[in-house]
């Protein structure tokens, strides 16, 4: 058995929860600031700089919380920063990034259909839309700070539309929603690594040298903090959307995305006005639900299937024409076809399943070949596909076939 597709597999399971682990310790605290931030009551004793205060109960004890505008009168001898919650979810995105839609850019980043590109290309492309998005959303801060954070999320709302549908011209469906959730996540990540802790480590540095810190620069960081607020959410549901194809595969997949950030804006505001006791705005569940109703029915509208044709006349890529050509490959074809296509195909025939698990399909010799490596970790070194209790389990026989198979075209 070759050990180093199992190892790749093992990197992206390890990847994928560190990502999920320092996610879940970013948003968690970021949600809890904000909601901190807007429940503040008037100090009580009205000291000075004491912007507000707040009692909370937690874990079996009180805590008296209280927020200084725009410094305490002198450095804290102890003063913690978050900061190494926001770097570590992107550095470990990147690299899940990397492991998945980057050495495996053939089967997951292109799709030939949308656009044709080398491997080379494709990445180039992510990379620099990812640099491009922290730019011109920077550039725009800058140039529209002072004239209302309204005009601004709306000039951000446009900029993230824009890129949905960019990218939804450029990469496969699955990529698009990705690389829309991590074009997002970077302009997060690059606020709290390139303005919020500098701000921060400013307004420091005048306390340490006895000056009166400008207000200003709590201001931009506060602004930059309620813009990551108002993202996480869809953020989320893209990140999420790889397992759900009626998402990224339907042909109108980025009008999907753009609804799903306006959906992200709705249920913060709901969550950031009760935390300001300013009511409960339940009408924005009412919209959140219409929105949500809207992408069910576009996702049914079409799924994205245009095919060039046939797979006789589909283009194989170099990897694919080694699985295709290797021995053994005209009987594996056979099984996964007669096995697998009753979910995997088109149109599945699988009562209830409107799209192919995963947007997944296995039909045609261009399809079998390039998802050579996951029939192989599903069907052959494990037992995951087939599902065991229905009637195209695959017996021992099948299942050695695709292991000498696949570990055949890999030694050769």
């Amino acid at each position: 058995m070759s050990l180093l597709p199992i190892f790749w597999e093992w990197a992206e399971f390890a990847l994928r929860w560190l990502h999920v682990v320092t996610a879940i310790a970013w948003i968690g605290s970021s949600f809890y600031f904000i909601a901190l931030d807007l429940g503040l009551h008037p100090s009580s004793d009205r000291r000075q700089g004491v912007h507000g205060e707040e009692w909370q109960v937690h874990g079996g004890g009180f805590y008296f919380i209280q927020k200084y505008m725009v410094a305490p009168a002198r450095m804290p001898e102890d003063l913690v920063w978050f900061k190494w919650e926001s770097y570590a979810t992107w550095l470990s995105g990147f690299a899940l990034m990397a492991v998945v839609y980057y050495l495996g850019a053939e089967l997951f980043l292109i799709d030939p259909n949308v656009m044709e590109l080398s491997n080379g290309a494709a990445i180039a492309i992510s990379i620099a839309s990812l640099a491009f998005g922290w730019i011109a959303y920077n550039t725009i801060c800058k140039l529209m700070l002072g004239k209302g954070d309204t005009y601004l999320m709306l000039i951000l709302y446009v900029i993230l539309v824009v890129m949905a549908w960019g990218y939804t011209q450029v990469f496969s469906g699955r990529a698009a929603f990705l690389h829309l959730g991590a074009f997002t996540a970077t302009v997060m990540s690059a606020n709290v690594f390139f303005i919020i802790i500098p701000n921060q480590k400013i307004v420091v540095k005048d306390l340490v040298a006895g000056r009166t810190p400008d207000a200003k620069y709590g201001k931009i960081a506060k602004q930059r903090s309620t813009h990551n607020n108002y993202l996480t959410l869809p953020v989320l549901f893209m990140m999420l959307s790889n397992h759900y194809p009626l998402a990224f595969a339907s042909q109108y997949n980025w009008i999907i995305a753009a609804l799903v950030f306006l959906m992200g804006v709705t249920i913060r505001h709901f969550f950031n006005t009760m935390h300001a006791h300013k009511g409960m705005l339940w009408w924005t569940w009412g919209l959140t639900v219409g929105l949500f109703l809207i992408v069910m029915w576009l996702s049914t509208a079409g799924i994205f299937m245009q095919d060039k044709g046939e797979d006789e006349a589909a283009a194989l890529g170099p990897m694919a024409q080694k699985f295709a050509s290797a021995e053994g490959f005209e009987d594996v074809h056979d099984i996964v076809v007669t096995n697998c296509s009753m979910c995997h195909s088109r149109e599945p025939y699988w009562e209830g399943m409107a799209a192919p698990p995963k947007g997944i399909r296995l039909e045609t010799t261009q399809e079998v070949a390039t998802l050579a490596k996951e029939i192989w970790l599903q069907a052959g070194v494990t037992h995951a596909m087939p599902p065991a209790g229905s009637y195209m389990a695959l017996d021992d026989e099948s299942r050695d076939a695709i292991r000498k198979w696949y570990e055949g075209a890999i030694e050769g």
